[in-house]
């Protein structure tokens, strides 16, 4: 009997296994969001138009990682939507535009409100700090700060930063790469 259960309890621990996992993509508008998904999905370049919904595409960025990756709208009146995408949500990244120190402030609080959310809690968040090639662009230690990351070292949420161009994709394979880390990690 004691071994019926053992094999019972090894499928269900295994039932997932392959399954991609669940990985929300947000941001404020304009940050990079679409532009990443497709040059980690295709490998290229896609010019893209503000996305009014969403996206959806499943990507194995490197071996042993496949994500299900859901790329919200960032527009302000998208923005209240995102609630509903939490549930069941297996990791975040979060996309920054590095060059738009005028806007760091709005993503913080955006950032902060998803993290307070109930549904989001313990998942795994990698800030992507997009457009890294700019003259302007905030760096990484900076971004910390004026992201107020430093706070979420309190709370459940583990949290990583990662410097990026999407165009020419330097950083993005390491910030899922890292995604994958944090993912398996959480699901232990």
């Amino acid at each position: 009997m004691g071994l019926y259960f053992s094999k019972l309890i090894e499928l269900f621990a295994n039932w997932n296994e392959g399954n991609p996992s669940r990985i929300l993509l947000l941001g404020l508008d304009n940050a990079g969001k679409t532009t990443i998904l497709y040059k980690v999905k295709l490998n290229e370049n896609v010019c893209s138009i503000p996305t009014i919904g969403f996206n959806v595409e499943t990507v194995s960025p490197c071996k042993g990682v496949s994500f299900t990756v859901w790329d919200v709208g960032g527009q302000e009146k998208i923005r209240r939507l995102w609630k509903h995408y939490y549930q069941n949500t297996d990791g975040l990244f979060f996309i920054i535009d590095s060059s738009d120190g005028e806007r760091v402030h709005e993503a913080a609080e955006e950032l902060h409100g998803i993290l307070e959310d109930d549904s989001m809690r313990g998942v795994p968040l990698v800030v992507i700090a997009n457009k890294q090639d700019l003259p302007n662009a905030i760096t990484c230690t900076d971004l910390i700060q004026k992201l107020n990351l430093e706070k979420l070292s309190k709370t459940q949420n583990k949290w990583f930063i990662q410097s990026a161009c999407a165009l020419t994709g330097e950083g993005i394979y390491e910030a899922m790469e890292q995604m994958g880390k944090m993912v398996k990690e959480n699901q232990k």
